[in-house]
C-alpha cells in the first residue's frame, strides 16, 4: 500500500503532476489545446508545449494534433501513463542527498538544493515509499568542526562569485589584528573537508589568492563585473595541494604509519598522488607528491605519534619541533 511522500517545502504543481492531468484530459477525448491546458493547470503556454513534446518524444506516447478539433488526442488507446523505473539504491541516493541539504540550511545554497531536491521527489511514483521521518535513524550528516561566518557577507560573495561581480572586503589574515581593505574579482567557492575558501583575484597583489569566508569581515559590491579568465582551473589550483595551500616546489612525502593507524589511513584516498604500501609488522608506508607542507604538518600531529615522517627532511624537521613545542607546554602546566 503507498505511504505518504513528503518533503521539505510545500510543493507547487510539479511537472509530472500536469502531465498526467494533460493524460486524463487525452484519455477522455476532450481534444484539449495548450491555450485550454494553460488555462485550467494556470501555468503558461508554453509550459504544455514542453509537458507534450516530453510526453511524446520522452515517454513515447502516441500525441498528434488534430486541426479540425484544435486539440491534441491519442491515437492509438494508452492503458496507463508511463511510471517512473526507480531502482532502491537510486531511492536511498536521493535520500542521502535529502539529509546533506541540512549542512546548507540558512545559506545561499538552501533555496536552489531545496528546489531541486523537491523537483526530482515530485517525479517520483506515488508508489514509491517516501517518508522522510522514517530514515531519521537510518541516514545522518554530522560535521566535527562547522565553519562560523557572517551568513550575510557569505551570501553577498556567493552571490557575487556567480554573477561575476567585483568585490570590496575587509579581510583579516590569520594572526592579524586588523583587518585590511582588498579590491577582489571572486572567482570560485570551493568547499574541503568542510570548509569554505573562496578564490579570487586580489587587485593588489596582482594574482590569484586563497580567502577564508570567516575572515571577511565586511563585503561590498562595488558596481563593477568581471571576466574570470579561461585558463583559471580550481581543479589545476588544488591538484597539488595536500587541502587548500600550493606551492612553487614539488614534494616526495613518505611517511611511516603503524599497524594501528594502518587500517584508518587505508580506508581513505588521502590524495590523489598517493601510493601505499602494506609492511611486514602491520603497518602502512604512505607516498605522495604534494607542493606545500604546513597542511601535512598538522596532519601528521593529529595522528599522535602513530605517524612518522621518512621524507622529506624539512617536513621531519618541522614535525619534531611542532611536537617538542606540545611537548614543552604540557609540561609547563
Amino acid at each position: 500500500m503507498p505511504r505518504e511522500r513528503t518533503s521539505p517545502l510545500p510543493l507547487a504543481r510539479p511537472p509530472l503532476e500536469r502531465m498526467l492531468r494533460v493524460h486524463q484530459a487525452l484519455l477522455a477525448r476532450k481534444y484539449p489545446n495548450a491555450s485550454t491546458l494553460a488555462r485550467e493547470l494556470e501555468v503558461s503556454a508554453k509550459s504544455i508545449h514542453r509537458d507534450l513534446e516530453f510526453m511524446r518524444d520522452r515517454l513515447g506516447l502516441p500525441i498528434e494534433y488534430d486541426g479540425a478539433k484544435w486539440g491534441y488526442y491519442y491515437t492509438e488507446p494508452v492503458s496507463s501513463f508511463p511510471s517512473l523505473q526507480i531502482s532502491e539504491g537510486e531511492l536511498f541516493a536521493l535520500l542521502v542527498a535529502e539529509k546533506a541539504i541540512h549542512q546548507y540550511r540558512g545559506t545561499a545554497f538552501e533555496k536552489p538544493l531545496v528546489s531541486a531536491f523537491n523537483k526530482m521527489a515530485a517525479s517520483l511514483p506515488d508508489t514509491i515509499s517516501f517518508n522522510l521521518a522514517g530514515w531519521e535513524q537510518t541516514i545522518s550528516f554530522r560535521l566535527s568542526a562547522e565553519p562560523i561566518f557572517d551568513l550575510q557577507i557569505f551570501n553577498t560573495v556567493a552571490s557575487a562569485t556567480t554573477h561575476r561581480r567585483q568585490l570590496e572586503i575587509t579581510y583579516r589574515k590569520p594572526g592579524g589584528n586588523t583587518a585590511e581593505p582588498r579590491l577582489i574579482d571572486p572567482y570560485h567557492l570551493a568547499n574541503i573537508n568542510g570548509d569554505w575558501f573562496l578564490f579570487a583575484f586580489d587587485h593588489l597583489r596582482k594574482d590569484v589568492r586563497t580567502f577564508t569566508p570567516a575572515r571577511i569581515k565586511s563585503a561590498r559590491l562595488t558596481g563593477n563585473t568581471f571576466e574570470r579568465p579561461r585558463k583559471f582551473s580550481p581543479e589545476a589550483l588544488l591538484r597539488d595541494s595536500f587541502a587548500v595551500r600550493s606551492g612553487p616546489t614539488a614534494y616526495q612525502i613518505v611517511i611511516r604509519f603503524d599497524s594501528s593507524a594502518a587500517d584508518y589511513v587505508r580506508e581513505k584516498r588521502w590524495h590523489s598522488s598517493q601510493q601505499l604500501k602494506d609492511l611486514k609488522d602491520g603497518g602502512v608506508e604512505l607516498r605522495m607528491k604534494v607542493s606545500s607542507l604546513p597542511e601535512v604538518e598538522r596532519w601528521v600531529l593529529a595522528w599522535g605519534g602513530k605517524a612518522t615522517v621518512l621524507e622529506p627532511a624539512e617536513l621531519a624537521a618541522s614535525v619534531r619541533v611542532a611536537a617538542q613545542a606540545i611537548l614543552d607546554k604540557t609540561r609547563a602546566r
